[in-house]
């Protein structure tokens, strides 16, 4: 018998697996980024995420904004995968028509989506307002909002921090995917963010690092956030590219597609 962290491993390569085709199929997207959160996302919709498939706009769910819309991928992965909507249709990604674009649109019609995004650091300020509503309306539910660190250079980042931490929103969770890598290179070149820790907690957050790729962190991470009576920032470290040796840690890789004959190898590769 496998045990449930097995099983959520084994559901974050198949995450990775569809990323890895829709993008190949599409021949354009961000793939470094999707990869990476894989093992992030399987832990929140399969095990965290008190959410309904079959209900998509039911009033109670947890909400998950994706403020770094371009890892698009993977949310519309661990959606389908959850049964939000088949799975075939991940095919259809940057299609013209489909539900699935390159940035997330909830006029699109797809099921799931909390927010459409885009422009980096602006879904943060909506967890922020979610959190206060659902504060406001005596909801248990939780907010989590996923961010890039590239992101966090967005003065629109440190000002949703602030109201956050003024506003003791212990219902909202921001985990960051710290993969210390963006577009253009090293985070800490382009405009370095540490301390990072420091500075969070300085906004009267609660911090704690995350082993972006260990399911046991992760887990553990998640289900213990609810004794916090602060809003909650989890750094995570990851890798960019994760699952794929042949391009783990390499910003060429950002908005880098595979081709067809570079697919069976990536796939075969995938761990």
């Amino acid at each position: 018998m496998i045990s449930r962290n097995q099983e959520l491993k084994a559901i974050a390569i198949n995450l990775r697996k569809s990323v890895l085709e829709s993008l190949t199929t599409a021949g354009s997207g961000h793939l470094g980024g999707s990869l990476g959160m894989a093992d992030i996302f399987a832990v929140l919709y399969f095990s965290i995420m008190n959410h309904r498939p079959a209900e998509p706009s039911w009033p109670d769910r947890d909400r998950l904004i994706l403020s770094n819309g371009h890892i698009a991928p993977i949310l519309y992965a661990s959606l389908a995968h959850s049964g939000y909507f088949a799975v075939e249709e991940l095919k259809t990604l940057r299609k013209l028509g489909s539900r699935l674009q390159g940035h997330p649109g909830r006029n699109h019609g797809l099921p799931g989506l909390e927010l459409s995004a885009g422009s980096l650091g602006q879904g943060v300020g909506v967890s922020i307002g979610m959190a206060l509503a659902a504060k406001h309306l005596n909801k248990t539910c939780q907010i989590y909002c996923i961010l890039g660190d590239g992101e966090m250079q967005e003065g629109s980042v440190w000002e949703a921090a602030m109201s956050a931490g003024h506003y003791k929103l212990n219902n909202l969770t921001w985990i960051i995917d710290r993969n210390r890598l963006q577009i253009d290179g090293d985070t800490e070149e382009v405009m370095s963010l540490e301390p990072l820790q420091s500075k969070l907690r300085s906004f009267n957050w609660e911090v704690q690092l995350m082993g972006g790729h260990d399911i046991n962190d992760i887990l553990f991470k998640l289900k213990g956030r609810s004794n916090s009576q602060k809003p909650v920032a989890f750094i995570a470290q990851t890798i960019m590219g994760k699952g794929v040796p042949e391009i783990e840690n390499n910003p060429a890789w950002h908005g880098k597609v595979p081709t067809t004959s570079q697919l069976e190898g990536f796939l075969a590769s995938l761990y």
